[in-house]
């Protein structure tokens, strides 16, 4: 079988991908288009032109266009009728042919949900699976299209994922920021398990089944992988702070920034929760919640021992080593 290995990148990002880079991944995400009086607006993708020299790299390089990301709106009331979400999915095919891409990934967060401070409504629970139905209309059964999901319960809860399954070509699981701004409570954020004696079925595995259980089959489903912290600042002192209340976990730091001189001047110790299937640093104080190479290592095998399509990851600027691509790559395309 052969897995995907799909990664995010900003246009921020675009200058500094390498040959290496496109012959280790199968698709590449570029994030992000928005929306714009209903229709895609692609003028922040300005190194968009990049993508050629990709396609020269990597023949068989996938490239998708992300649409949304946290506080994109737009989406709610562009779906809102029929003839709005005909007009958007409009817009992407004229996007796909002028720029040659491989297709469109949605990234609405979240579906009847004004936590990001954007427009939804009730109605956004069908809007979205119809959504998908008009850009699946618009690019045909040859393109790509696929969406990027919020990893908790509410998600399954304000969709139909079901009937969104039998569209998309794959479904990406955000599988990290399960522990976010605005959970109190130092913790994984992108783990593989869940601790001992944690309940809040922020983990992978959980999610895993979640969307499986919603009817979403296991070949369409790809895990999601952090190149990025979180921190929690104020946890006790006990059980070197995880599971303590905290503040709430900030973004930040990327995996390149975690290097030993960081450590070393902070005062960090690195810790692995066998339980969790995950690393984490402490101070003493601070709590720093990352994916190391052993914990996306695990993510890449449990995808292969439970028949998924792959591993994403957000994003690909936050690690300048490549480490943690070299054991996506290595792990997903190793038997």
């Amino acid at each position: 079988m052969k897995y995907y290995a799909i990664g995010y990148a900003t246009n921020a990002a675009l200058p500094d991908v390498t040959a290496d880079d496109a012959q280790k991944l199968t698709h590449m995400n570029l994030a992000f288009g928005l929306i714009k009086d209903g229709l895609l607006d692609m003028s922040q993708l300005t190194h968009i032109g990049l993508t050629e020299q990709f396609r020269r790299w990597n023949p068989a390089l996938k490239i998708v266009l992300s649409v949304g990301g946290w506080g994109a709106g737009g989406f709610s009331t562009m779906a809102l009728t029929e003839e709005g979400r005909r007009a958007f999915a409009q817009s992407c095919l004229e996007a796909v042919e002028q720029y040659n891409l491989d297709g469109i990934d949605i990234d609405w967060e979240y579906p009847c949900s004004d936590q990001a401070e954007i427009d939804c409504d009730p109605r956004d629970k069908e809007n979205y699976t119809l959504l998908f139905k008009a850009l699946r209309e618009a690019l045909g059964a040859d393109r790509i299209v696929s969406t990027a999901v919020g990893a908790g319960d509410y998600f399954v809860r304000d969709t139909e994922m079901d009937k969104v399954a039998q569209i998309v070509d794959y479904v990406q699981l955000m599988t990290y920021d399960m522990r976010n701004g605005f959970t109190h409570q130092a913790g994984h954020h992108a783990s593989l398990s869940a601790s001992r004696g944690d309940t809040t079925n922020t983990n992978t595995r959980y999610i895993v089944d979640l969307f499986h259980n919603a009817g979403v089959p296991l070949e369409k489903l790809v895990v999601g992988a952090a190149f990025y912290a979180r921190h929690y600042t104020g946890a006790a002192n006990i059980n070197n702070g995880l599971l303590q209340e905290a503040s709430s976990g900030i973004y930040g730091p990327d995996y390149g920034e975690i290097t030993e001189e960081f450590r070393r001047e902070n005062g960090y110790t690195e810790y692995w929760d066998e339980d969790a299937e995950a690393a984490y640093l402490w101070n003493g104080s601070v709590f720093i919640s990352f994916e190391s190479p052993e914990a996306i290592r695990r993510k890449c095998e449990f995808v292969k021992e439970k028949g998924m399509l792959g591993v994403m990851y957000w994003e690909h600027s936050a690690d300048p080593t490549r480490e943690l691509l070299g054991v996506i790559a290595d792990t997903l395309h190793t038997k």
